[in-house]
């Protein structure tokens, strides 16, 4: 049975390689529209569940690999920043504070699903309007959840972090491959 990645994400597939697995990519086009009121943990295991659904209803003899992330603040979900001005506003709201970082994983394949979420909290250095402007104009923080990738000039933001350094990157490998082993064995 063939694994296939239901993502996009360049970081998820560089994670998957490196952990030894092979798989195809076929990114999921579900609507990513939650109602309010729902948790960071709750959104990202919906939407990892809804996109590993509408691609195993298009190759129900495979495998399916869906995930999600998100970043909290409070009780806000910070997505991918629409423009610069909101990306600017989601850095100003995460300067000098502790945050968490969400990301669901649903497994889907004809013996049924496992789903589950990895948290981290991150916190940032104080930012100042000229280091979030220079950020911006990286370009780096347009496509990623919360405004910034950890992986990448993110990380000179980041004051420490207290969980899985992958999770925040958009993938939690460790606890996936265990979760994936347990999947195959039932």
């Amino acid at each position: 049975m063939e694994m296939v990645l239901a993502s996009a994400s360049p970081r998820r597939r560089e994670l998957l390689a490196l952990a030894g697995f092979s798989f195809s990519v076929c990114p999921s086009g579900v609507d990513e529209t939650l109602e309010e009121g729902v948790s960071g943990e709750q959104a990202v295991q919906l939407l990892a569940q809804r996109k590993a659904e509408e691609v195993f209803a298009r190759h129900p003899e495979q495998l399916i690999v869906a995930s999600d992330t998100v970043v909290c603040l409070d009780r806000d979900i910070l997505g991918k920043p629409k423009d610069v001005a909101d990306a600017a506003g989601m850095l100003l709201r995460l300067s000098g504070q502790s945050h968490r970082v969400y990301t669901g994983v649903c497994i889907r394949a004809q013996k049924g699903r496992a789903v589950f979420c990895e948290q981290t909290e991150v916190v940032f250095y104080p930012l100042s309007e000229r280091e979030i402007a220079g950020y911006i104009a990286t370009g780096e923080p347009m496509d990623k959840a919360g405004a910034y990738g950890i992986q990448g000039k993110g990380a000179l933001l980041v004051r420490e972090i207290h969980g899985d350094y992958y999770n925040v990157v958009g993938f939690p490998i460790s606890k996936f491959c265990r979760v994936y082993r347990n999947f195959l064995s039932r």
